[in-house]
């Protein structure tokens, strides 16, 4: 799985345009939680670029200014570990924790 950094607000207008061509997928990480490990490591096992969803990646810890602005763009309370399905400028899907899968994603899309 080739994961895209997310390391500036800026990068979330580009992520909005980008959606109009094909869905985004956000992954919010926290790098010491054991909990979004596993969720982390669950997508990737099962990731298949086939589902044509561009893949986001944001340390929370580096980065957490970002996921407020996320919050605030797409009207998703802040979770974590978190990932956000982004079409057409919207979130169209969001899940937390446990309930993170790529089942779930899959059907969203």
């Amino acid at each position: 799985m080739n994961w895209n950094k997310l390391t500036s607000e800026a990068q979330l207008d580009a992520i909005k345009e980008e959606s109009a061509r094909h869905p985004v997928l956000i992954f919010k990480h926290s790098t010491t939680c054991s909990i979004s490990a596993m969720a982390l490591s669950r997508m990737e096992r099962n990731w298949s670029e086939q589902l044509g969803v561009k893949p986001y990646y944001l340390d929370l810890l580096a980065n957490r200014p970002i996921s407020n602005k996320i919050e605030q763009e797409f009207g998703v309370e802040h979770e974590s570990p978190q990932v956000l399905l982004i079409k057409n400028g919207s979130c169209i899907y969001d899940a937390s924790h446990m309930a993170i899968s790529f089942t779930g994603l899959q059907q969203a899309v």
